[in-house]
């Protein structure tokens, strides 16, 4: 693999408000040190893709920003979040992962109804209201771009639903939570082009009422879809710019080696 040096980075300053930063942070996993000081700033209603090779620590970042690490590796570091710094021992993580949801690689929806997946955790929440639960039931899978091909048959298996079907009812699941922002984690990668599609229109949707980070290893898909990118390399963020900068334009050689193919 070819050397850069890794002090050396370029991050733009991002404008408008701020749905999420990172300050300092830093992720261990035992003597590991898997991120080193990232320092991000992710703007409201947009898409920022992260992208970098495997084992650069893109979704060890992700998962960082719903304490999703909390019991497998150590976090140092701010993530800011409405000027709160979610980090802290003090925050009540479940309410974290309200305000901030998370759609894993496989779809992993709960082996119930397609109404039960999206009003089980309502009810946990609070929500018991008949009318509430149905609400909520038809505007997320709408917002999924779900409702039409689900909604007569709601009390069917969530299990029999297509790869893809099952992906965007985890996305309505999680979005059925009324969170500020939504990570996703190559929400596309075990799909195929249809799917996949259907997903980024769907994403494409979202963003007007959402914050959206996404880890992607599909390029193509980064740029598609994404208005900022992050480039990781080996645990350190590298560049931090419009999509169109990242891909056309980079600043910095190791980014311009990877999106161009001739990275490694």
């Amino acid at each position: 693999m070819k050397q850069y040096n890794l002090n050396d980075s370029y991050i733009t300053e991002i404008p408008g408000k701020r749905a999420l930063s990172t300050k300092d942070l830093q992720v261990y996993y035992g003597d590991n040190h898997a991120i080193f000081d990232a320092n991000l700033i992710f703007p409201r209603f947009q898409i920022t893709s992260l992208i970098g090779a495997s084992g650069s620590g893109k979704s060890t970042f992700l998962r960082c920003l719903n304490r999703m690490n909390d019991k497998i590796a150590k976090v140092d570091g701010q993530i800011l979040y409405r000027n709160v710094d979610i980090n802290s021992d003090k925050i009540n993580v479940y309410e974290v992962r309200q305000h901030i949801g998370m759609v894993f690689q496989r779809p992993n929806p709960f082996a119930k109804s397609i109404k039960e997946n999206i009003t089980f955790a309502l009810k946990n929440a609070g929500i018991t209201k008949k009318d509430a639960l149905e609400e909520r039931l038809e505007s997320s899978l709408k917002s999924a771009a779900l409702w039409d091909e689900v909604k007569d048959n709601l009390s069917k298996s969530a299990l029999a639903l297509s790869g893809g079907q099952q992906q965007r009812l985890c996305i309505a699941r999680s979005i059925a939570m009324r969170p500020d922002i939504l990570l996703l984690d190559e929400p596309a990668s075990a799909l195929d082009p249809i799917s996949t599609s259907k997903i980024e229109d769907t994403l494409n949707d979202l963003k007007k009422d959402y914050t959206i980070i996404i880890v992607t290893h599909n390029l193509q898909q980064a740029s598609r879809i994404s208005d900022y990118t992050a480039f990781f390399h080996l645990g350190h963020v590298i560049e931090y710019n419009t999509t169109a900068h990242v891909f056309t334009n980079p600043k910095m050689q190791a980014t311009e080696d990877y999106v161009s193919g001739n990275f490694g």
